[in-house]
């Protein structure tokens, strides 16, 4: 007899099919099967959707540049209602000369209980961008040991509160936190001085709290842009941070380095 203890939640093989299924395999016609036809993908300011019309073509040009794309899930967290995935993707480009990039992101996940439709998301397109340009290649980080076997944890909102306090102002600095790929040795400080925060989407599972923010503020350069220091910038954000009496403690965090004017 099976111990439904061990059973991963729905939602979690949901995105086992995203993952393995769609992405891995590079096979669009799975997204008939596991998103709903309305499906809204938000990035880097820009909203892709409906799924045939807009989202699908939109992947399918990054799987045209990177053939063999490959996709590592590092973390997932799930409360039943929501999820958040931290992965890497990593692949050659076939624009590049077979230049190879691992690249770091972050989904928050919508479902309607069989499909999903819609995902708040964020990916590294600086760190990748400055490896197809300089011919290195980051390290892959380490995969989660049990990605598809994650339960769902009930929601906590002391937790999700002490996260929207902490992202209320300047997050950057903070003990724990790693942003973008300074965990591979590169240098990742801040890149504005943040004036205004918007929470456009925040949710937990336990004691973790996966979260996308959009701040503004002067540009303090740092992103390549050192003709732009002192402009208004936009720096859209996304995390999954762990929270203990009250205060974030450890987590990652990765930004939109490259559509900080754009």
């Amino acid at each position: 007899m099976n111990d439904q203890s061990t059973v991963a939640h729905p939602f979690v093989g949901l995105i086992r099919r995203y993952v393995l299924d769609y992405l891995a395999c590079g096979n669009p016609d799975v997204c008939a099967e596991i998103m709903d036809p309305d499906y809204l993908l938000h990035i880097g300011g820009h909203d892709l959707g409906p799924r045939d019309e807009v989202y699908v073509p939109a992947v399918a040009a990054q799987m045209q540049q990177f053939p063999g794309l490959c996709m590592t899930a590092n973390e997932v967290l799930c409360n039943g209602d929501r999820l958040a995935l931290r992965f890497t993707q990593h692949g050659a480009s076939v624009r590049h000369d077979g230049r190879r990039a691992a690249w770091s992101g972050i989904g928050l996940y919508h479902w309607n209980g069989r499909q999903l439709t819609s995902n708040w998301a964020l990916e590294d397109y600086y760190a990748r961008r400055r490896q197809l340009a300089e011919g290195t290649t980051n390290r892959l980080e380490p995969p989660a040991v049990a990605p598809w076997d994650e339960q769902a944890v009930p929601a906590d909102e002391a937790a999700e509160a002490a996260v929207r306090n902490w992202v209320a102002g300047s997050i950057h600095g903070t003990a724990g936190i790693d942003f973008d790929d300074e965990w591979d040795g590169h240098r990742c400080g801040p890149v504005i001085d943040v004036s205004d925060t918007m929470v456009d989407d925040l949710f937990s599972a336990g004691d973790r709290v996966a979260f996308h923010i959009t701040q503004t503020g002067p540009y303090l350069g740092g992103a390549s842009r050192d003709d732009r220091i002192g402009d208004p910038a936009t720096l859209r954000s996304a995390g999954i941070v762990t929270v203990a009496d009250g205060h974030v403690v450890a987590g990652r965090v990765i930004r939109d380095r490259s559509g900080l004017f754009g």
